[in-house]
Protein backbone atom coordinates (compact mmCIF):
# COMPACT_ATOMS: atom_id res chain seq x y z
CA UNK A 1 0.00 0.00 0.00
CA UNK A 2 1.10 3.54 -0.64
CA UNK A 3 1.92 5.88 2.24
CA UNK A 4 -1.16 7.94 1.40
CA UNK A 5 -3.43 4.89 1.53
CA UNK A 6 -1.92 3.77 4.83
CA UNK A 7 -2.39 7.28 6.18
CA UNK A 8 -6.06 7.38 5.19
CA UNK A 9 -6.59 3.93 6.69
CA UNK A 10 -4.79 5.00 9.87
CA UNK A 11 -6.95 8.12 10.24
CA UNK A 12 -10.14 6.20 9.44
CA UNK A 13 -9.35 3.49 11.97
CA UNK A 14 -8.68 6.18 14.60
CA UNK A 15 -12.02 7.86 13.90
CA UNK A 16 -13.85 4.53 14.16
CA UNK A 17 -12.10 3.79 17.46
CA UNK A 18 -13.14 7.17 18.87
CA UNK A 19 -16.74 6.82 17.69
CA UNK A 20 -16.94 3.32 19.21
CA UNK A 21 -16.91 4.85 22.67
CA UNK A 22 -13.50 3.57 23.72
CA UNK A 23 -11.61 5.85 26.14
CA UNK A 24 -9.17 8.06 24.24
CA UNK A 25 -6.04 6.34 25.58
CA UNK A 26 -7.28 2.85 24.68
CA UNK A 27 -8.53 3.98 21.27
CA UNK A 28 -5.12 5.39 20.37
CA UNK A 29 -3.30 2.37 21.79
CA UNK A 30 -5.46 -0.19 19.99
CA UNK A 31 -5.04 1.53 16.62
CA UNK A 32 -1.28 1.97 17.07
CA UNK A 33 -0.68 -1.66 18.11
CA UNK A 34 -2.94 -3.00 15.34
CA UNK A 35 -0.97 -1.12 12.68
CA UNK A 36 2.30 -2.22 14.26
CA UNK A 37 1.16 -5.83 13.93
CA UNK A 38 0.11 -5.45 10.27
CA UNK A 39 2.59 -2.98 8.77
CA UNK A 40 5.69 -3.16 10.96
CA UNK A 41 8.19 -5.96 11.73
CA UNK A 42 6.89 -8.54 14.20
CA UNK A 43 9.72 -7.72 16.59
CA UNK A 44 8.32 -4.18 17.00
CA UNK A 45 5.44 -5.56 19.10
CA UNK A 46 8.00 -6.79 21.63
CA UNK A 47 9.21 -3.21 21.94
CA UNK A 48 5.85 -1.55 22.73
CA UNK A 49 6.49 -1.18 26.44
CA UNK A 50 10.05 -0.01 25.85
CA UNK A 51 8.92 2.55 23.27
CA UNK A 52 6.25 3.94 25.57
CA UNK A 53 8.70 4.07 28.47
CA UNK A 54 11.37 5.83 26.44
CA UNK A 55 8.90 8.36 25.06
CA UNK A 56 7.58 9.14 28.57
CA UNK A 57 10.97 9.30 30.30
CA UNK A 58 11.19 13.08 29.81
CA UNK A 59 11.73 14.87 33.11
CA UNK A 60 9.34 17.60 31.94
CA UNK A 61 6.41 15.16 32.15
CA UNK A 62 7.11 14.81 35.88
CA UNK A 63 5.63 18.27 36.31
CA UNK A 64 2.16 17.06 35.27
CA UNK A 65 1.19 15.03 38.38
CA UNK A 66 2.86 17.62 40.63
CA UNK A 67 0.89 20.52 39.15
CA UNK A 68 -2.26 18.39 39.31
CA UNK A 69 -1.57 17.78 43.01
CA UNK A 70 -1.26 21.51 43.57
CA UNK A 71 -4.55 22.16 41.78
CA UNK A 72 -6.33 19.38 43.68
CA UNK A 73 -5.11 20.77 47.01
CA UNK A 74 -6.75 24.11 46.18
CA UNK A 75 -9.81 22.73 44.42
CA UNK A 76 -10.75 20.20 47.11
CA UNK A 77 -10.56 22.75 49.93
CA UNK A 78 -12.48 25.97 50.63
CA UNK A 79 -9.73 28.00 48.99
CA UNK A 80 -11.64 28.54 45.73
CA UNK A 81 -14.73 29.84 47.56
CA UNK A 82 -12.64 32.22 49.68
CA UNK A 83 -10.86 33.60 46.63
CA UNK A 84 -14.14 34.20 44.86
CA UNK A 85 -15.77 35.85 47.92
CA UNK A 86 -12.85 38.23 48.46
CA UNK A 87 -12.81 39.35 44.82
CA UNK A 88 -16.57 39.92 44.85
CA UNK A 89 -16.35 42.10 47.97
CA UNK A 90 -13.97 44.47 46.22
CA UNK A 91 -15.57 44.46 42.77
CA UNK A 92 -19.31 44.51 43.50
CA UNK A 93 -19.63 48.21 42.58
CA UNK A 94 -18.41 47.63 39.03
CA UNK A 95 -21.17 46.86 36.50
CA UNK A 96 -21.16 43.10 36.23
CA UNK A 97 -18.70 43.00 39.12
CA UNK A 98 -19.86 39.56 40.20
CA UNK A 99 -19.22 38.11 36.74
CA UNK A 100 -15.87 39.94 36.47
CA UNK A 101 -14.92 38.62 39.90
CA UNK A 102 -15.55 35.11 38.59
CA UNK A 103 -13.34 35.77 35.55
CA UNK A 104 -10.51 37.03 37.77
CA UNK A 105 -11.01 34.14 40.20
CA UNK A 106 -10.74 31.70 37.29
CA UNK A 107 -7.55 33.43 36.10
CA UNK A 108 -5.89 33.29 39.54
CA UNK A 109 -7.01 29.72 40.17
CA UNK A 110 -5.89 28.68 36.69
CA UNK A 111 -2.44 30.07 37.37
CA UNK A 112 -2.19 27.64 40.28
CA UNK A 113 -4.12 24.61 39.08
CA UNK A 114 -2.98 24.43 35.44
CA UNK A 115 -6.18 22.60 34.48
CA UNK A 116 -9.26 24.00 32.75
CA UNK A 117 -11.83 21.48 34.05
CA UNK A 118 -10.47 21.86 37.59
CA UNK A 119 -10.70 25.66 37.36
CA UNK A 120 -14.18 25.45 35.89
CA UNK A 121 -15.43 23.10 38.62
CA UNK A 122 -13.76 24.83 41.57
CA UNK A 123 -14.91 28.38 40.79
CA UNK A 124 -18.17 27.40 39.08
CA UNK A 125 -19.47 25.42 42.05
CA UNK A 126 -19.57 28.66 44.05
CA UNK A 127 -19.85 31.26 41.29
CA UNK A 128 -22.77 29.92 39.24
CA UNK A 129 -25.25 29.52 42.14
CA UNK A 130 -24.32 33.00 43.39
CA UNK A 131 -24.81 34.61 39.98
CA UNK A 132 -28.13 32.83 39.51
CA UNK A 133 -29.26 33.94 42.97
CA UNK A 134 -28.48 37.54 42.06
CA UNK A 135 -30.48 37.45 38.82
CA UNK A 136 -27.89 36.64 36.16
CA UNK A 137 -29.27 34.53 33.34
CA UNK A 138 -28.24 30.89 33.20
CA UNK A 139 -26.50 31.29 29.84
CA UNK A 140 -24.49 34.31 31.07
CA UNK A 141 -23.42 32.59 34.30
CA UNK A 142 -22.49 29.36 32.50
CA UNK A 143 -20.61 31.18 29.73
CA UNK A 144 -18.50 33.22 32.14
CA UNK A 145 -17.38 30.18 34.13
CA UNK A 146 -16.87 27.90 31.11
CA UNK A 147 -14.76 30.52 29.33
CA UNK A 148 -12.90 31.54 32.48
CA UNK A 149 -12.01 27.90 33.02
CA UNK A 150 -10.22 27.74 29.67
CA UNK A 151 -7.58 30.10 31.04
CA UNK A 152 -6.26 27.04 32.87
CA UNK A 153 -4.38 25.84 29.78
CA UNK A 154 -2.92 29.25 28.88
CA UNK A 155 -1.73 30.89 32.09
CA UNK A 156 1.31 29.16 33.56
CA UNK A 157 1.70 26.55 34.89
CA UNK A 158 -0.22 24.91 32.06
CA UNK A 159 -0.32 21.14 31.61
CA UNK A 160 -1.09 21.67 27.91
CA UNK A 161 1.99 23.85 27.45
CA UNK A 162 4.10 21.24 29.23
CA UNK A 163 3.06 18.69 26.63
CA UNK A 164 3.62 21.14 23.77
CA UNK A 165 7.13 21.81 25.09
CA UNK A 166 7.82 18.08 24.99
CA UNK A 167 6.33 17.59 21.52
CA UNK A 168 7.97 20.67 19.99
CA UNK A 169 11.24 20.36 21.94
CA UNK A 170 10.94 23.96 23.08
CA UNK A 171 11.85 25.68 26.34
CA UNK A 172 9.08 25.23 28.90
CA UNK A 173 10.13 28.40 30.69
CA UNK A 174 9.79 30.45 27.49
CA UNK A 175 6.38 28.90 26.79
CA UNK A 176 5.14 29.74 30.28
CA UNK A 177 6.44 33.29 29.97
CA UNK A 178 4.91 33.67 26.50
CA UNK A 179 1.47 32.67 27.79
CA UNK A 180 1.25 35.44 30.40
CA UNK A 181 0.60 38.39 28.05
CA UNK A 182 -2.06 36.68 25.87
CA UNK A 183 -3.59 35.20 29.03
CA UNK A 184 -4.02 38.66 30.55
CA UNK A 185 -5.36 39.89 27.21
CA UNK A 186 -8.11 37.24 27.31
CA UNK A 187 -8.88 38.02 30.95
CA UNK A 188 -9.37 41.69 30.01
CA UNK A 189 -11.55 40.85 27.00
CA UNK A 190 -13.71 38.49 29.05
CA UNK A 191 -14.12 41.13 31.77
CA UNK A 192 -15.11 43.84 29.29
CA UNK A 193 -17.67 41.54 27.67
CA UNK A 194 -19.04 40.57 31.09
CA UNK A 195 -19.59 44.25 31.96
CA UNK A 196 -21.33 44.87 28.61
CA UNK A 197 -23.52 41.78 28.94
CA UNK A 198 -24.47 42.75 32.49
CA UNK A 199 -25.61 46.20 31.33
CA UNK A 200 -27.87 44.56 28.73
CA UNK A 201 -29.44 42.18 31.22
CA UNK A 202 -29.76 44.97 33.80
CA UNK A 203 -31.53 47.22 31.28
CA UNK A 204 -33.95 44.42 30.36
CA UNK A 205 -34.70 43.66 34.02
CA UNK A 206 -35.28 47.36 34.72
CA UNK A 207 -37.61 47.68 31.74
CA UNK A 208 -39.68 44.72 32.97
CA UNK A 209 -39.87 46.21 36.48
CA UNK A 210 -40.90 49.65 35.20
CA UNK A 211 -43.58 47.97 33.13
CA UNK A 212 -45.16 46.57 36.27
CA UNK A 213 -43.36 43.22 36.30
CA UNK A 214 -41.55 41.62 39.25
CA UNK A 215 -38.29 43.12 40.45
CA UNK A 216 -35.31 41.03 39.41
CA UNK A 217 -32.58 40.33 41.98
CA UNK A 218 -30.30 41.85 39.36
CA UNK A 219 -31.61 45.29 40.37
CA UNK A 220 -30.58 44.86 44.01
CA UNK A 221 -27.36 46.55 45.10
CA UNK A 222 -24.85 44.89 47.39
CA UNK A 223 -23.23 46.82 50.19
CA UNK A 224 -19.84 46.08 51.71
CA UNK A 225 -18.23 48.32 54.31
CA UNK A 226 -14.54 49.12 54.23
CA UNK A 227 -14.17 46.82 57.21
CA UNK A 228 -15.77 43.97 55.24
CA UNK A 229 -13.44 44.58 52.33
CA UNK A 230 -10.34 44.70 54.50
CA UNK A 231 -11.35 41.52 56.32
CA UNK A 232 -11.61 39.77 52.96
CA UNK A 233 -8.02 40.54 51.96
CA UNK A 234 -6.41 37.83 54.13
CA UNK A 235 -8.37 35.27 52.10
CA UNK A 236 -6.41 36.27 49.00
CA UNK A 237 -3.01 36.49 50.71
CA UNK A 238 -2.31 32.71 50.67
CA UNK A 239 -2.95 32.65 46.92
CA UNK A 240 -0.58 35.56 46.40
CA UNK A 241 2.12 33.84 48.47
CA UNK A 242 1.69 30.57 46.58
CA UNK A 243 1.65 32.18 43.14
CA UNK A 244 4.56 34.51 43.93
CA UNK A 245 6.67 31.71 45.36
CA UNK A 246 6.20 29.53 42.30
CA UNK A 247 6.84 32.35 39.83
CA UNK A 248 9.98 33.57 41.63
CA UNK A 249 11.36 30.04 41.78
CA UNK A 250 10.70 29.42 38.08
CA UNK A 251 11.56 32.76 36.45
CA UNK A 252 14.24 33.73 38.96
CA UNK A 253 16.25 30.72 37.89
CA UNK A 254 16.18 29.14 41.34
CA UNK A 255 14.45 25.94 40.20
CA UNK A 256 13.72 23.95 37.07
CA UNK A 257 10.08 23.54 35.94
CA UNK A 258 9.94 20.09 37.57
CA UNK A 259 11.36 21.42 40.83
CA UNK A 260 8.96 24.35 40.68
CA UNK A 261 6.04 21.94 40.28
CA UNK A 262 7.16 20.08 43.39
CA UNK A 263 7.57 23.36 45.28
CA UNK A 264 4.08 24.46 44.24
CA UNK A 265 2.54 21.17 45.38
CA UNK A 266 4.27 21.37 48.78
CA UNK A 267 3.29 25.03 49.26
CA UNK A 268 -0.33 24.24 48.38
CA UNK A 269 -0.47 21.39 50.90
CA UNK A 270 1.15 23.57 53.58
CA UNK A 271 -1.29 26.38 52.76
CA UNK A 272 -4.44 24.30 53.20
CA UNK A 273 -2.98 22.68 56.33
CA UNK A 274 -2.28 26.04 58.00
CA UNK A 275 -5.21 28.10 56.74
CA UNK A 276 -7.95 25.45 56.57
CA UNK A 277 -6.65 22.82 58.98
CA UNK A 278 -6.66 20.19 56.24
CA UNK A 279 -3.85 17.94 57.44
CA UNK A 280 -5.66 14.83 58.67
CA UNK A 281 -5.87 11.72 56.50
CA UNK A 282 -9.61 12.21 55.92
CA UNK A 283 -8.87 15.73 54.61
CA UNK A 284 -5.98 14.68 52.38
CA UNK A 285 -7.56 11.52 50.98
CA UNK A 286 -9.84 13.34 48.46
CA UNK A 287 -6.86 15.41 47.31
CA UNK A 288 -4.56 12.46 46.71
CA UNK A 289 -7.37 10.37 45.20
CA UNK A 290 -8.26 13.13 42.71
CA UNK A 291 -4.58 13.61 41.87
CA UNK A 292 -4.05 9.91 41.31
CA UNK A 293 -7.12 9.55 39.08
CA UNK A 294 -6.43 12.60 36.91
CA UNK A 295 -2.67 11.97 36.67
CA UNK A 296 -3.17 8.32 35.72
CA UNK A 297 -5.74 9.19 33.09
CA UNK A 298 -3.61 11.98 31.62
CA UNK A 299 -0.33 10.05 31.65
CA UNK A 300 -2.02 7.06 30.01
CA UNK A 301 -3.30 9.34 27.25
CA UNK A 302 0.19 10.83 26.89
CA UNK A 303 1.83 7.40 26.65
CA UNK A 304 -0.62 6.06 24.08
CA UNK A 305 -0.50 9.30 22.09
CA UNK A 306 3.28 9.13 21.92
CA UNK A 307 3.08 5.50 20.77
CA UNK A 308 0.48 6.55 18.20
CA UNK A 309 2.79 9.31 16.96
CA UNK A 310 5.75 6.87 16.86
CA UNK A 311 3.83 4.46 14.61
CA UNK A 312 2.70 7.38 12.44
CA UNK A 313 6.30 8.48 12.02
CA UNK A 314 7.61 4.94 11.36
CA UNK A 315 5.05 4.43 8.58
CA UNK A 316 5.98 7.86 7.15
CA UNK A 317 2.40 9.08 7.54
CA UNK A 318 3.37 12.26 9.37
CA UNK A 319 6.24 12.97 6.98
CA UNK A 320 4.00 12.47 3.94
CA UNK A 321 1.32 14.71 5.43
CA UNK A 322 3.89 17.41 6.15
CA UNK A 323 5.25 17.13 2.64
CA UNK A 324 1.71 17.35 1.27
CA UNK A 325 1.10 20.56 3.19
CA UNK A 326 4.38 22.03 1.95
CA UNK A 327 3.57 20.91 -1.61
CA UNK A 328 0.44 23.06 -1.52
CA UNK A 329 2.87 26.02 -1.70
CA UNK A 330 0.61 28.16 0.42
CA UNK A 331 1.79 31.61 1.43
CA UNK A 332 3.21 31.80 4.95
CA UNK A 333 0.07 33.04 6.66
CA UNK A 334 -2.14 30.85 4.48
CA UNK A 335 -0.25 27.84 5.81
CA UNK A 336 -0.87 28.99 9.37
CA UNK A 337 -4.58 29.54 8.68
CA UNK A 338 -5.00 26.04 7.20
CA UNK A 339 -3.26 24.45 10.18
CA UNK A 340 -5.30 26.40 12.73
CA UNK A 341 -8.55 25.45 10.98
CA UNK A 342 -7.35 21.85 11.11
CA UNK A 343 -6.79 22.21 14.88
CA UNK A 344 -10.24 23.77 15.33
CA UNK A 345 -11.88 20.84 13.53
CA UNK A 346 -9.98 18.37 15.72
CA UNK A 347 -11.19 20.35 18.72
CA UNK A 348 -14.74 19.24 17.90
CA UNK A 349 -13.76 15.69 18.82
CA UNK A 350 -10.52 15.60 20.82
CA UNK A 351 -9.14 17.21 24.00
CA UNK A 352 -6.02 19.47 23.77
CA UNK A 353 -3.68 16.76 25.06
CA UNK A 354 -4.46 14.40 22.19
CA UNK A 355 -4.45 17.20 19.59
CA UNK A 356 -0.93 18.26 20.53
CA UNK A 357 0.61 14.82 20.68
CA UNK A 358 -1.10 13.59 17.50
CA UNK A 359 -0.54 16.62 15.28
CA UNK A 360 2.88 17.87 16.39
CA UNK A 361 4.85 15.55 14.04
CA UNK A 362 2.70 16.74 11.12
CA UNK A 363 2.27 20.49 11.60
CA UNK A 364 5.47 21.63 13.31
CA UNK A 365 8.02 20.88 10.53
CA UNK A 366 6.19 22.98 7.86
CA UNK A 367 5.66 25.81 10.34
CA UNK A 368 9.32 25.80 11.33
CA UNK A 369 10.34 25.76 7.67
CA UNK A 370 8.06 28.74 7.05
CA UNK A 371 9.93 30.71 9.71
CA UNK A 372 7.35 30.73 12.48
CA UNK A 373 8.57 30.80 16.05
CA UNK A 374 7.29 27.58 17.63
CA UNK A 375 6.97 29.19 21.06
CA UNK A 376 4.69 31.83 19.53
CA UNK A 377 2.75 29.12 17.70
CA UNK A 378 2.40 27.19 20.94
CA UNK A 379 0.56 30.15 22.47
CA UNK A 380 -1.66 30.65 19.41
CA UNK A 381 -2.44 26.94 19.20
CA UNK A 382 -3.30 26.90 22.90
CA UNK A 383 -5.87 29.66 22.42
CA UNK A 384 -7.37 27.81 19.47
CA UNK A 385 -7.58 24.64 21.54
CA UNK A 386 -9.25 26.64 24.32
CA UNK A 387 -12.05 27.29 21.85
CA UNK A 388 -12.48 23.53 21.57
CA UNK A 389 -13.11 23.31 25.32
CA UNK A 390 -16.24 25.45 25.08
CA UNK A 391 -17.80 24.59 21.75
CA UNK A 392 -19.84 21.48 20.84
CA UNK A 393 -19.94 18.60 20.22
CA UNK A 394 -17.27 17.74 22.83
CA UNK A 395 -16.69 20.98 24.73
CA UNK A 396 -15.31 19.47 27.94
CA UNK A 397 -16.01 22.60 30.01
CA UNK A 398 -19.61 22.60 28.79
CA UNK A 399 -20.16 19.20 30.37
CA UNK A 400 -18.37 20.27 33.55
CA UNK A 401 -20.91 23.11 33.79
CA UNK A 402 -23.75 20.67 33.23
CA UNK A 403 -22.50 18.57 36.13
CA UNK A 404 -22.24 21.44 38.59
CA UNK A 405 -25.35 23.32 37.36
CA UNK A 406 -27.80 20.69 36.04
CA UNK A 407 -30.67 23.19 36.23
CA UNK A 408 -29.23 25.17 33.30
CA UNK A 409 -30.33 23.63 29.96
CA UNK A 410 -27.50 22.46 27.71
CA UNK A 411 -28.72 24.78 24.97
CA UNK A 412 -28.34 27.80 27.29
CA UNK A 413 -24.86 26.71 28.29
CA UNK A 414 -23.79 26.46 24.65
CA UNK A 415 -25.29 29.81 23.68
CA UNK A 416 -23.60 31.38 26.69
CA UNK A 417 -20.18 30.24 25.51
CA UNK A 418 -20.48 31.30 21.86
CA UNK A 419 -19.52 34.99 22.45
CA UNK A 420 -16.39 33.88 24.28
CA UNK A 421 -15.43 31.67 21.34
CA UNK A 422 -15.64 34.79 19.20
CA UNK A 423 -13.41 36.71 21.64
CA UNK A 424 -10.81 33.94 21.50
CA UNK A 425 -10.91 34.01 17.71
CA UNK A 426 -10.37 37.78 17.79
CA UNK A 427 -7.43 37.35 20.20
CA UNK A 428 -5.89 34.78 17.85
CA UNK A 429 -6.12 37.17 14.90
CA UNK A 430 -4.73 39.97 17.06
CA UNK A 431 -1.68 37.90 18.02
CA UNK A 432 -0.99 37.38 14.32
CA UNK A 433 -0.59 41.14 13.91
CA UNK A 434 1.62 41.84 16.92
CA UNK A 435 4.18 44.48 15.82
CA UNK A 436 7.68 43.26 15.08
CA UNK A 437 7.72 39.53 14.53
CA UNK A 438 5.90 36.38 15.60
CA UNK A 439 8.03 36.53 18.74
CA UNK A 440 6.13 39.65 19.67
CA UNK A 441 3.58 37.72 21.70
CA UNK A 442 6.30 37.16 24.28
CA UNK A 443 5.98 40.77 25.35
CA UNK A 444 2.42 41.72 24.29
Amino acid sequence: MSEAAIGILYGGATLVAFLSGLPIAFALGVVAIAFMAVFMPTASLDMVTQNVYEEMSSIILLTIPLFILKGAAIGKSKAGLDLYSALHAWMHKIPGGLAIANVFACAVFAAMAGSSPATCAAIGSAGIPEMRRRGYSGSFAAGVIAAGGTLGILLPPSVTMILFAVAAEQSLGRLFLAGIGPGLLLVSMFAVYAAWRFRREYAQAKKVYQGGGPASPLLAEDSYSLRDKMSALPRVLPFVVLLTGVMIALYGGFATPSETAGLGAILALVLIAIVYGAWRLKDLEPIFTATLKESTMLMLIVGMSLLYAYVMSYLHISQSAAQGIVAMELPRWGLLAVILVFVVVLGFFLPPVSIILMTAPIILPPLKAAGFDLVWFGVVMTIVMEMGLIHPPVGLNIFVIRNIAPDIPLRDVIWGTIPFVGLMLFATVLLCFVPGSPRGCLII
